[in-house]
């Protein structure tokens, strides 16, 4: 029940910080960040990149902090599900939240889904190391 709630805490937390980083770039970024097009692009491209990547680390937590069986398989699988859709938002809107089609969001929430992967290997990688430092082991605990 601990790690239950612990991965609900960190979910949470996750969530606050996905609504907050969109207001702020909405609020704060794109408009001072308007001289060159590469800066209009990036913060364009912003939200979908810290929606795929933070949605996609909802499965993250939930598979570190309750170590379930077949993790890595349900952190890949989970970002690759979190891309398709939005994908699809990009291409055709379900939600509301994008007005036209730009492929430098596709291709920014791809990014955000890898980097997810990314973040959960090293997790992995780092626990590994931690545990074989402090208790020997070889045993693989997350995969």
């Amino acid at each position: 029940m601990k790690n239950i709630k612990k991965a609900i805490t960190v979910n949470a937390i996750l969530f606050a910080a996905l609504f907050g980083l969109i207001s702020l770039n909405k609020e704060f970024l794109r408009p001072a960040l308007i001289n060159s097009e590469f800066e209009k692009i990036l913060t364009g491209c912003f939200p979908n990149f810290i929606a795929a990547y933070i949605i996609s680390l909802l499965s993250v937590s939930a598979v570190l902090i309750r170590q379930i069986k077949h993790g890595r398989l349900i952190v890949y699988i989970s970002a690759l599900i979190v891309f398709i859709i939005l994908m699809i938002e990009e291409v055709k809107p379900m939600f509301g939240a994008s007005e036209t089609y730009d492929f430098y969001d596709i291709i920014a929430s791809g990014l955000g889904s890898f980097f997810t992967i990314l973040t959960y290997e090293l997790l992995v990688l780092n626990a590994k190391k931690h545990n074989k430092i402090t208790t020997g082991s070889k045993h693989e605990q997350y995969g």
